[in-house]
């Protein structure tokens, strides 16, 4: 008796630790574990022309140990205050180097012992390499040379990163400029014994500043005087011997870019006063031109504060912004400026101008173009030819201009004018080369231009490249790629005289692997790189993209995945996972093209749920969630309709397959894929579990717009409490494992948000296990918790959802 009694308290305390309070990292099942711990391929990185491979090594997942390290959190950057360099950086530990198409790779020569490296940036001659290296007490400068395959030291530990890129290169290639630490850079102070002198006073001053709901923002004096010591830096020059000097004293530099024939250099830089509103790239700043000594030419802004702005998603600065150098001409600065006032609601033939000012910079800029939406980038060709594009949220339209650069008076021609949410309609990407100045430029010939497109269509995806005649607006297909297998990607065109294009291909079962495709010639593909499959324990697994209709007649569609040693012919009821992510259209067209190619490679990253088809479940991957809104009607005003109508298609659609028992059914989803599954629970008994990560359930805490919302709370409460599931929570009575990071700083999702939702479940009696991971952010990172959580979704699963018990009784609710 008393062995019993001893045993069932054993039991007890267990489900008392497994229920509420601290546990430790627990790992997955083995076959789960196998696929975390394989090894992960390297990045690869590839020169202009094709012929030097840099591969980059690191580990798949950081340490809970790394994530631990000293961390503030100021103007919207993470920071580590001991390195100096940004505290959630992915840093790489090995380099090798090979040339494009030998079957060895060489090792890298002089590395630093343990290296952690990162910000990696080509010379502009491509014979180099500068890197970063984090020690244990800051940041250097290396240089790879790639020839050699040898790498060196440039500098001591006091580079200066925590704003991000540090280094530049001189454009002879021979030197760099480095933000480095300042030599009066004052102690931080202690933000946990520092004494206040003084409550903390925001005013607003009845202008409408309509802001999201940012994360990580300065809160008091004291973030302040830390945020400005950790921002300040010197710009120095640093050559490829080592030797260091001042160019620049000390200011809190952000961005540093030469001009195309490196006389002048573009520095722009945060100054006070800071907010409390809004990030660090909104605080007060200056930009300037300067020569390549240091002497600066041209103040180009003076910007103040940039806290209020209209509302909208395509609001903007009523200031000059989007400073760069023309990639056609040694030194001319490009901007642009609102037409509207940054006010998108204001009926404008034109919503945006272009300017430019050439060097020395001392006459007046002149117009070059003007566009309808609001600009996005421009593609530089020659004096006569460039491309510009812009887009406009509300309608989901894009449009491209071909336009005389030198002449104003001759009127753009548009040549794309489309939904940019309509794939197959999809034009692709004009294709640029490097120019005497090592700026890319528009590949041309003879008034053709070239682009590279996806190539999806309702028959499947067929990559391909274009030639387009600017006068004519004529296309002519120049390649098309044939595979049913496989999936070609065209990566880059080294050159499209000779017709060589960089593609990598995959399949189910062959992990990326880059090629060299004549597109001219009719020779075999020529490799690169060779990787093989580290997955191989699902590379048999059943893949296939089905496709099925909503209620309403709109194409959805999914990845399906069928258990490992599934028997097709038997076809045995099995649990199923589906995990989606909501997408908002204006148009049921766009919202029904299929875009998921079933020849990608099986990739079982540590978000997806494919790890489940070695459990014993068929996992529909990438379910269609789309949440359409056509004419005046917006997407969200039948989000809860639609939603539950999504799901439903799909577990029809499998269902009718004979694969699955529709009453074993669990739904997952990451950020706004979690509010999806939180809002499917509580409006419909088509699942037996969910699983929600990182998500937010209360909107009315994001009241000035969510996702792709932009009205606000108070223009839309009634959107706003509909698809909130905490103001549903009484209504939720399916088991819903909530699993959030401590530290995420996405904007919107804060741990608060299931922190919240998890306490009101609780008080209604909903059936809810709330993990909340330290150190983690919006994706998860560290090694230990991604494996916990793995653990968490399996043992979830297999309770709820293999394992449901079939004589439970379903709640009736109201939908």
């Amino acid at each position: 008796m008393k062995r019993i009694f001893n045993f069932l308290l054993l039991i007890t305390l267990s489900l008392t630790v497994l229920s509420q309070g601290g546990l430790g990292y627990q790992e997955p099942p083995k076959e789960i574990k196998d696929l975390v711990d394989a090894p992960l391929a390297p990045s690869v990185r590839i020169d202009n022309k094709g012929e030097n491979v840099i591969l980059l090594y690191r580990d798949a997942y950081k340490t809970i140990a790394e994530l631990s390290e000293e961390e503030l959190r100021l103007g919207g950057l993470r920071i580590n205050p001991v390195t100096n360099i940004g505290s959630r950086t992915t840093f790489y530990n090995n380099i090798q180097v090979k040339k494009a198409f030998d079957s060895d790779a060489r090792q890298v020569s002089g590395l630093p012992q343990n290296p952690r490296l990162a910000y990696f940036s080509w010379s502009p001659d491509e014979s180099m390499m500068a890197f970063t290296h984090t020690t244990d007490t800051g940041v250097e400068v290396w240089v790879l040379d790639v020839a050699k395959g040898q790498a060196k030291r440039l500098t001591n530990a006091g580079v200066n990163a925590n704003m991000g890129g540090s280094l530049e290169w001189f454009a002879d290639s021979k030197a760099l400029l480095v933000k480095m630490l300042p030599a009066d850079r004052e102690p931080l102070i202690d933000t946990e014994t520092a004494v206040p002198t003084g409550p903390t006073v925001t005013v607003s001053s009845g202008a409408k500043a309509q802001n999201r709901t940012y994360q990580d923002l300065l809160k008091n004096p004291v973030d302040e005087k830390n945020f400005e010591q950790l921002a300040r830096s010197e710009i120095h020059k640093v050559t490829l011997d080592g030797t260091t000097s001042k160019w620049m004293d000390s200011g809190m530099y952000d961005d540093i870019s030469f001009s195309p024939d490196g006389n002048y250099v573009l520095v722009s830089k945060v100054k006070r006063p800071f907010s409390y509103l809004v990030p660090y790239y909104r605080f007060a700043s200056e930009t300037a031109i300067f020569d390549k000594n240091g002497k600066q030419v041209k103040m180009l802004l003076d910007q103040s504060v940039d806290e209020v702005r209209p509302k909208g998603f395509m609001a903007t600065t009523d200031q000059p912004r989007s400073f760069n150098w023309r990639a056609d001409k040694p030194a001319t600065m490009v901007w642009t400026k609102a037409l509207d006032g940054g006010d998108p609601a204001l009926e404008m033939e034109y919503h945006d101008e272009v300017f430019e000012l050439e060097a020395p910079f001392t006459g007046n800029e002149r117009s070059v173009l003007k566009v309808k939406n609001r600009l996005s980038y421009i593609q530089w060709g020659t004096d006569e030819v460039a491309i510009a594009h812009d887009y406009w949220f509300d309608n989901r339209n894009t449009k491209s201009y071909v336009f005389n650069p030198s002449d104003n008076s001759k009127e753009p021609k548009i040549i794309v004018d489309r939904n940019y949410q309509d794939a197959y309609s999809d034009p692709g990407n004009f294709v640029t080369s490097k120019n005497k100045l090592n700026q890319y430029v528009l590949s041309m010939n003879n008034g053709n231009v070239y682009l590279m497109g996806d190539g999806f269509t309702d028959e499947g995806q067929f990559p391909f490249v274009d030639q387009m005649n600017l006068a004519s607006g004529k296309t002519t297909r120049l390649y098309q790629s044939a595979y049913t297998d496989k999936v070609e990607d065209l990566i880059d065109a080294i050159d499209m005289s000779k017709g060589e294009l960089l593609v990598r291909i995959e399949s189910p079962t062959e992990y990326p692997n880059y090629y060299l495709r004549n597109i001219k010639k009719k020779i075999a593909l020529r490799p690169i790189t060779q990787f093989e499959n580290p997955f191989k324990s699902i590379q048999d697994v059943h893949k296939e993209v089905i496709t099925y209709k909503r209620d309403d007649g709109v194409e959805l569609t999914g990845t399906l995945y069928l258990p490992i040693g599934y028997d097709k012919e038997k076809k045995e009821k099995m649990p199923m996972i589906m995990w989606a992510y909501p997408v908002e259209y204006k148009d049921k067209a766009s919202a029904g093209q299929n875009t998921t190619n079933p020849n990608e490679f099986i990739y079982p990253y540590y978000g997806s749920p494919v790890f489940w088809v070695t459990r014993g479940y068929v996992v529909l991957d990438d379910a269609a969630f789309p949440i359409i809104g056509e004419g005046d009607e917006q997407p969200n005003d039948s989000f809860r309709k639609q939603l539950v109508a999504n799901g439903k298609a799909a577990i029809d659609a499998v269902d009718a397959l004979g694969y699955i028992d529709r009453n074993r059914v669990g739904v997952g989803g990451h950020s706004y894929g979690a509010f999806m599954v939180a809002n499917l629970l509580s409006h419909s008994d088509l699942f037996a579990a969910g699983i929600a990560r990182s998500g937010a359930y209360n909107r009315t805490l994001t009241p000035f717009g969510f996702q792709r919302e932009e009205r606000s709370y108070w223009e839309a409460p009634e959107v706003y409490n509909t698809m909130s599931p905490f103001m549903h929570a009484d209504k939720m009575k399916t088991p819903l494992l909530l699993v959030h990071g401590e530290a995420d700083n996405n904007s919107g999702t804060y741990p608060m948000q299931s922190e919240r939702y998890f306490n009101a479940l609780k008080g209604l009696g909903g059936p809810a296990r709330l993990v909340m991971l330290p150190k983690e952010s919006h994706g998860y990172r560290a090694k230990e918790s991604i494996m916990h959580v793995l653990w968490e979704q399996d043992q979830w699963l297999e309770e709820h959802v293999k394992n449901r018990d079939e004589m439970e009784t379903t709640v009736e609710i109201d939908k």
